[in-house]
């Protein structure tokens, strides 16, 4: 069944043309995502979809099933500031949801008539599941509050709350404008296994690359206004655009010896031409610029000379710090060594950011020592950006930080060249800051902090609205950056590409340092889990007679489920430390570590499945 059909779509802002007469079709089931350069226009599309903007073409055809539910999230989702987080959640056409609506205002009214009818409609739906469902995916995002106003939110709880409005309205079709952006890993893995073991259709921009490697079955690049499709996942998109690339890599040598060969052709030709040399120079002119229309992602080595750092990098000595009762780092000890490569993660709000803060000295610290080595130089990227002067030129922004960086050899880096590497082309560098999109501002940014030469590079969130290209390029630049490296970053891709050393931020002061990637992190801390916990413990606000009319036991049937689903994680658990054990062996061949890594992603998925289907048993055994 198609859920939606494009034809010859257009987008253009004044002289800026976005894409042109492009033709899409999503059918159920697909979970596409689309890439794009930031500016290209994806989120346009989104927006196009989803109804938020006018299409441009005059055989411009937009068709949405009208049998469907859709949903949209934004970017930045939009909710009446005097809501409350209950009013926004309960504001569907969900019958169950519609009931849930009814029973808290008969509960708020006390009108003894009006509450019996609700409850009996709540029992004829079943709407009691669909609160509790209600709660646990609060309880997953983290949005306890449920009378705190929309206007109080911060961006990454609105966010949250938007995606928990799309979780419970159960839409059919998905249209997810960066969804991972402002929620930290915890959330974006729980979102990851809902989307990836649903039935919904999705659309969706993301640079979460893990995210589109397990979640998408098809991946759709915008590239100069035309859109490339490449059925299957990431890693399948990679393959593909290889093999894309390649192709054009040997049309572009052909066309440039054809050129070479018109150039040399009209060049001898006289002023006066008749009707064949008329052609033959149209000709040459739509060859030149075909082959000046094709470009390839450049690989790129700059070996950056950056300030030799001493033996004294950073230190700390018993270190804490705290704000009121809050406590956020607690008797830390830690020496920073040179080259090394730092990934922070856990939940927002452990301490991350302000972590960054006592490293750089934005912060002091409530007890213990922080010492400074005199070669240190920080460069802080910071997730909330700086103020970029509106009416300033791309170039003059960089040139404020520096007109060159200096490389190995004596050579140097122009400030030019370097916004060429990141994919300002020279006309871009001429633009003025407000004609940015809100990506290309992000990424600014990240060269200025670059421009500075720091031999200390903080990034906090660099991976926010940047796009997979953008990415790719920062983290060539990245792995040959020659001083001390930080991120904090909720991009799980990012952070396992460039960093071998992790501090696990878990809350109460409490930091877990672990020698190895996120990911090695992830499976060793899987592997040492025991059974389930149970997460949800009654309704929201259900009656003590409902509670009661609705209890039951386990049947023996059920039990005996139980019990086979807890053998079979004690089961999965022995399994999963074979293959992690079997890793450690030096003679593995890449065919034995490709299957166990297979395998190893099944027992995952497995163990989700099973776990959720335990869960509920639990809760029906109380």
């Amino acid at each position: 069944m198609e859920y939606l059909t494009i034809e010859n779509a257009s987008k253009s802002y004044g002289e800026k043309v976005l894409f042109e007469n492009i033709s899409l079709t999503i059918s159920k089931g697909e979970k596409i995502a689309i890439i794009a350069k930031n500016g290209s226009g994806k989120s346009t599309l989104l927006k196009i979809i989803a109804g938020l903007e006018a299409v441009e073409g005059e055989r411009a055809k937009i068709r949405l099933s009208k049998s469907i539910k859709t949903s949209f999230l934004d970017q930045e989702p939009d909710f009446d500031k005097l809501s409350t987080v209950m009013d926004v959640l309960l504001n569907s056409d969900h019958p169950s949801i519609s009931a849930i609506r009814n029973y808290e205002d008969a509960m708020s009214s006390k009108n003894e008539e009006a509450i019996q009818d609700a409850i009996a409609r709540m029992e004829d739906l079943k709407a009691w599941d669909t609160e509790a469902k209600i709660k646990e995916i609060l309880y997953k995002l983290k949005l306890d509050d449920l009378d705190q106003l929309v206007g109080t939110l911060s961006g990454g709880q609105k966010k949250r709350l938007a995606l928990a409005k799309i979780v419970i309205d159960e839409p059919d079709f998905l249209i997810l404008d960066e969804p991972t952006n402002h929620i930290d890993i915890e959330m974006i893995e729980w979102l990851e296994n809902y989307l990836q073991s649903s039935n919904l259709t999705l659309f969706m921009v993301t640079h979460d690359r893990y995210f589109l490697e397990r979640v998408c079955n098809q991946i759709i690049e915008l590239d100069k206004g035309k859109l490339w499709i490449y059925r299957g996942n990431y890693s399948e998109y990679l393959e593909k655009k290889a093999m894309r690339t390649h192709q054009d890599t040997m049309n572009y040598d052909k066309a440039k010896k054809l050129l070479a060969k018109e150039l040399e052709w009209v060049r001898r030709q006289p002023k006066a031409r008749g009707t064949k040399a008329k052609s033959r120079v149209d000709s040459f002119h739509k060859l030149d610029k075909h082959v000046s229309s094709i470009s390839f992602d450049k690989v790129f080595e700059i070996d950056v000379d950056t300030v030799r750092l001493g033996k004294k990098i950073v230190e700390f000595y018993d270190a804490s710090k705290s704000y009121g009762d809050k406590v956020l780092l607690k008797d830390f000890w830690y020496k920073f060594k040179k080259g090394e490569r730092v990934g922070i993660s856990g939940v927002n709000g452990s301490g991350k950011s302000t972590f960054i803060k006592l490293i750089t000295g934005d912060e002091r610290l409530t007890s213990g020592k922080r010492v400074i080595g005199e070669t240190v130089a920080f460069g802080h990227y910071k997730q909330d950006g700086i103020q970029l002067m509106e009416d300033k030129r791309v170039i003059d922004v960089i040139r404020d930080y520096g007109d060159y960086i200096p490389l190995k050899k004596g050579l140097k880096l122009s400030a030019s060249r370097l916004l060429e590497t990141f994919m300002f082309p020279p006309e871009q560098q001429q633009v003025y800051v407000s004609q940015l999109s809100g990506g290309e501002k992000k990424r600014l940014h990240l060269l200025c902090v670059l421009m500075g030469n720091p031999n200390f590079l903080i990034l906090d969130e660099p991976t926010n609205d940047l796009d997979v290209i953008t990415l790719n390029v920062l983290e060539d630049y990245l792995s040959q950056f020659p001083g001390c490296l930080v991120i904090v970053s909720h991009d799980r891709f990012f952070m396992d590409k460039l960093v071998d050393h992790m501090f696990i931020f878990k809350g109460a002061g409490e930091i877990q340092d672990y020698n190895g990637t996120y990911s090695e992190w992830k499976a060793q801390s899987h592997n040492h889990q025991s059974k389930p916990k149970k997460i949800i413990e009654e309704p929201l606000n259900k009656p003590v007679e409902a509670q009661e009319s609705t209890k039951r036991k386990l049947s023996y049937t059920e039990k005996m489920e139980m019990q086979n689903i807890e053998k079979r994680l004690e089961q999965i658990a022995k399994r999963k430390k074979e293959i992690e054990n079997s890793f450690l062996e030096k003679d593995l061949s890449s065919e034995q570590i490709q299957s166990l890594s297979k395998e190893l992603g099944q027992l995952n998925n497995e163990t989700d499945e099973i776990e959720i289907k335990w869960l509920e048993l639990a809760e029906i055994e109380g």
